[in-house]
């Protein structure tokens, strides 16, 4: 079985050209990726291990509340100087676009730790 930081890897490759595809060319590779960015990678990865039969939903629940712990709030743009995101809202009131990333995220995941 791979590490949750090897699955946490290309769940990031993953997200990075689905924002890419929506015209966010703001992600950094993994490995030019900033700590937080990737451990808040890892920890969806682990979220996900620790609860597979969760909904889509529950992983931005999860994400929600630990960007909130970590003093973020809504903004319009992202701006992580002054830790604001546009996606601090309640997982359906994600655009469509930002709702499949989460069905992604979970969908590699399952398959690389023979979760399906």
């Amino acid at each position: 079985m791979m590490t949750p930081e090897e699955i946490a890897s290309v769940c990031h490759e993953a997200n990075r050209a689905l924002c890419t595809a929506f015209g966010d060319f703001s992600h950094k590779s993994w490995d030019n990726a900033p700590q937080w960015q990737r451990e808040s990678q890892i920890l969806g990865v682990e979220f996900c291990l620790a609860n597979p039969k969760s909904p889509p939903s529950a992983n931005h629940d999860s994400w929600l509340e630990h960007k909130t712990k970590e003093g973020w709030t809504y903004g319009p743009v992202k701006d992580v100087e002054n830790k604001k995101h546009p996606c601090m809202v309640p997982f359906d009131d994600l655009p469509p676009d930002q709702r499949a990333k989460d069905h992604v995220f979970r969908s590699i995941v399952a398959a690389m730790s023979n979760l399906c």
